[in-house]
């Protein structure tokens, strides 16, 4: 399948002097973590699918600076925050979609105040509009009739009010779509926002990722599905924790998508 895979960078394209429709921003997790990279080439498949003129910014591309500001060093983020716009800006990119509900928030709320201003989309909302515009088909397929929980990532949901695009996604697969009790506005965090993901859990009770898990285990979903490559971790962490691995499967709804119409 990954002979298939065309991802052109912006390089190239300024070399032909074409400017793409979209510029992906594909992040730290889905560059490097091999989980997440399997979220990666399926929105590739699926934007090709759709005939999308996209192209990254390959070796370009550096860290957002989100975790560095979560962290407290805002001298560490503005720095690598201004080395992003410089390229984004010398490329006069208009348009980014990511699949990072973290690169997602910074570039589109925090950029701005260092001179990065773009139409920034998470690639949920952005499947949707080729949905709507007819340039993408979402089918059933694999995933017709099984039930399904959509866990909200902080960033995307109560960070930036997106809720129904990865759930009219997930409709359209013709799922069983049950939701949690602590779901849109009252989710929970699966424990990696804030640059938690990059460090050990503080002593408590439970781990936050267990607690989020067992909410997600109330309603006997076949599959977990998520929006952000960090809840993925988080979540699949957690039903390995409960070994519930050959049980509930933890899937980005790009890679729902792709897989319900082998893509």
């Amino acid at each position: 399948m990954a002979e298939n895979i065309k991802v052109p960078t912006m390089a190239e394209y300024m070399a032909e002097g074409k400017k793409p429709e979209v510029l992906f921003w594909v992040g730290c997790s889905g560059s490097f973590d091999d989980r997440a990279k399997k979220i990666t080439k399926a929105f590739v498949r699926l934007l090709n699918n759709a005939e999308v003129d996209f192209a990254v910014l390959g070796t370009e591309e550096s860290c957002t600076g989100d975790p560095a500001k979560r962290a407290g060093n805002e001298f560490l983020y503005q720095m690598q925050a201004a080395t992003n716009i410089e390229v984004l800006n010398g490329y006069e990119i208009k348009k980014v979609v990511t699949t990072c509900p973290h690169c997602f928030n910074i570039i589109k709320n925090e950029y701005p105040g260092l001179g990065g201003n773009y139409e920034v989309m998470h690639h949920t909302t952005f499947l949707k509009s080729l949905l709507d515009e007819g340039r993408l088909k979402v089918e059933g397929g694999k995933f017709k009739g099984k039930k399904i929980t959509f866990h909200d990532p902080c960033y995307l949901g109560r960070g930036n009010g997106v809720y129904e695009a990865p759930r009219d996604l997930l409709r359209k697969l013709e799922v069983e779509l049950v939701e949690m009790k602590r779901c849109k506005t009252n989710a929970m965090c699966c424990g990696a926002g804030g640059a938690q993901m990059f460090k050990e859990p503080e002593p408590g009770n439970k781990e936050v990722n267990t607690e989020r898990t067992e909410q997600a285990m109330e309603v006997k979903p076949e599959v977990i599905a998520a929006g952000c490559p960090f809840c993925n971790t988080m979540m699949t962490d957690g039903v390995k924790n409960k070994n519930k691995e050959d049980d509930i499967a933890v899937m980005d709804i790009a890679e729902m998508i792709a897989n319900a119409q082998d893509l």
